[in-house]
């Protein structure tokens, strides 16, 4: 069993779970499934008895006070604080340069939802079996519905025995037709954001293919300040770096692309219809969260953290009463929120 540092990633303001989520409170830091925060869950899914070491969280200044109240074991947790978002592979760079070069990273995004606990932990050991070999390997998520708010990874050529396989191909989002294809043909699997890298390998192909990037932020840890468990990294540094997802300036790139099979109930929780679909429900398919009442309805998702909320004779609706703020929408519309100006002019 390899030791595997997680490496968890802590931005975005999470505006297609308003009005829950909010810039000053953004989805990883609610108890959106479970009593359980989205943070401390990723966090929690990596203990060092199933051979995961300390975890390294790289995060913004606008949630440093969330991500420090949150932390489930403090003294064992660094924390990289961004001077500002610079997106992905600057993140993850970060990380890297802060560990040693034959480190295992696993890097989660901090706001996903994973109901098999066994199975992410195999799919964990697997990918980092892959990346003590120099593979750059992403989690293949078994696509349960031809889902058009995901990447996709075309499955490639197998890897020995190690249960992995090359990726042939990243594939950006498809339209509803090319969705059902891809889930009719069976090889293919949602790209769900999460990477297995050795510290070094990242780097040097960082270095190969976004040389510019790589050397700003090598620049901004070298000058960079530790101030007990956190590490500030140079602002002047790091503001001269043109932010890129790690999928675009690596992953798209490199020739040694691989993908591990992740049968583990995941979810990226990235709308109100997504979250309804992860929580538990009746038998009609209603989940209420609340002082909630409904009568006659079926997959109706209600959420209140106060005033009564009482639906009847209703179907395929989402209400949710957060503060002074009310939702109502449809599963369909759930995509739109993020554009709703009380989400959007926070």
């Amino acid at each position: 069993m390899k030791t595997i540092i997680p490496v968890v990633l802590c931005g975005g303001s999470g505006t297609r779970l308003w009005p829950s989520s909010r810039k000053a409170m953004p989805k990883p830091f609610l108890p959106l499934v479970g009593d359980t925060t989205l943070f401390q869950a990723t966090l929690l899914r990596c203990p060092p008895d199933a051979g995961f070491g300390d975890p390294v969280v790289v995060t913004g200044t606008a949630h440093l006070g969330h991500v420090e109240s949150q932390l489930p074991d403090p003294d064992r947790t660094a924390i990289i604080v961004e001077p500002e978002g610079k997106n992905t592979a600057a993140a993850i760079a970060l990380a890297a340069l802060r560990l040693p070069d034959d480190a295992i990273m696993l890097v989660c995004p901090s706001d996903h939802h994973i109901g098999d606990l066994a199975a992410f932990q195999a799919a964990a050991q697997a990918a980092a079996a892959l990346a003590a070999d120099d593979w750059l390997v992403s989690f293949g998520i078994a696509p349960t519905a031809p889902e058009t708010g995901f990447g996709y990874l075309k499955h490639g050529e197998t890897i020995g025995d190690t249960g992995g396989s090359r990726v042939e191909r990243f594939v950006e989002k498809p339209d509803l037709d090319r969705a059902r294809q891809f889930l009719a043909d069976g090889g293919y699997s949602w790209n769900g954001g999460i990477f297995a890298f050795r510290a070094g390998a990242f780097l040097a192909e960082l270095a190969t293919h976004r040389p510019a990037l790589a050397a700003a932020v090598r620049e901004a840890v070298e000058k960079g300040v530790e101030e007990g468990h956190r590490f500030h990294p140079d602002a002047a540094a790091f503001a001269a770096i043109e932010g890129e997802s790690v999928d675009y300036a690596v992953m798209e790139n490199t020739v040694r692309a691989a993908m591990v099979p992740a049968v583990m109930t995941w979810s990226d929780i990235g709308n109100w219809q997504a979250l309804h679909e992860a929580l538990e429900r009746d038998g009609a398919g209603n989940a209420i969260k609340g002082r909630v009442e409904l009568k006659d309805c079926a997959n109706v998702l209600v959420q209140t953290d106060g005033p009564r909320v009482s639906v009847v004779g209703a179907t395929n609706l989402i209400v949710v009463v957060d503060k002074d703020e009310v939702l109502v929408c449809t599963p369909e519309g759930a995509q739109l929120v993020g554009k709703l100006s009380g989400a959007a002019n926070q």
